[in-house]
């Protein structure tokens, strides 16, 4: 039984609930037949609509962030309950934007992954280094870091739920891209971290996809480093064809031997 490969989508802030849906119609037909699973994060607004267009096919809709509350006086803010009672099944959580933009916190990220996998929403969780750490050689030890505080607490069978994408946060809507060597390297080390402060049998069982200006051309040597199982795309995810493009390009490399 290998890892699951996994497709994400990771709309942002774009597209309205009609563009979404109008989207998923153009989507649906063409990947009837892949192998790959199909995820896509939508804007809060469109995630209901999005789940009815996506019914009776592959896609999988998700949210790009939650609060770690079930409610409160949290303006602005939306819980994991009122997610799943929307249909979602996972949620993004401590992408590079919500950390470094919003300025979310690794221990911020774990309140949230707990939540998620109280209300049956499967956390992708991400982690990744900026562009100082690498140059300054920190980028183990930051993905280390955001790994053990991101993932604290978290038992064996948690772990079974969750999904690990790795971010070099230099690489994210600047146009660069982490050599495949340098992408698996990583992916590489996130396996080990996780065989260390986890289980061997977690390490082989959790799929860890790269994210980081992803396209068309580069999905497929991307995704054939033994211990990438998939992409989190951002901007090539926007347009149909040029995502369907991705999934087809790593559709053929799914379900990789847990090794």
């Amino acid at each position: 039984m290998g890892r699951e490969t996994i497709v994400a989508g990771n709309w942002k802030m774009y597209k309205t609930s009609e563009e979404a849906v109008a989207f998923i119609d153009q989507l649906k037909p063409l990947i009837e037949n892949v192998e790959s699973s199909v995820y896509l994060a939508v804007p809060f607004t469109a995630i209901h609509p999005s789940v009815e267009a996506s019914k009776n096919s592959k896609i999988c809709i998700g949210a790009q962030n939650m609060h770690d509350a079930t409610e409160g006086a949290f303006t602005g803010e939306v819980a994991g309950c009122m997610l799943s009672a929307e249909g979602t099944r996972f949620v993004i959580l401590g992408h590079s934007e919500r950390r470094h933009v919003f300025g979310e916190s690794s221990q911020f990220v774990n309140a949230k992954v707990k939540a998620a996998l109280k209300e049956g929403l499967r956390p992708i969780v991400c982690v990744g280094e900026q562009k100082t750490e690498r140059e300054q050689g920190k980028t183990e030890e930051i993905i280390e870091q955001q790994m053990i505080e991101s993932l604290s607490d978290l038992s064996e069978d948690d772990m079974k739920t969750v999904v690990i994408a790795y971010e070099p946060v230099w690489a994210i809507g600047t146009g660069l891209t982490a050599t495949p060597e340098l992408a698996q390297e990583a992916h590489q080390f996130i396996r080990g971290v996780l065989s260390k402060n986890w289980t061997d049998k977690v390490a082989k069982g959790t799929p860890i996809l790269y994210g980081g200006s992803v396209k068309p051309k580069n999905a497929r040597e991307l995704t054939e480093g033994k211990d990438i199982d998939g992409v989190l795309v951002g901007g090539a995810a926007l347009d149909v064809q040029s995502f369907f493009e991705i999934i087809e390009q790593s559709s053929s490399l799914s379900a990789k031997a847990e090794t």
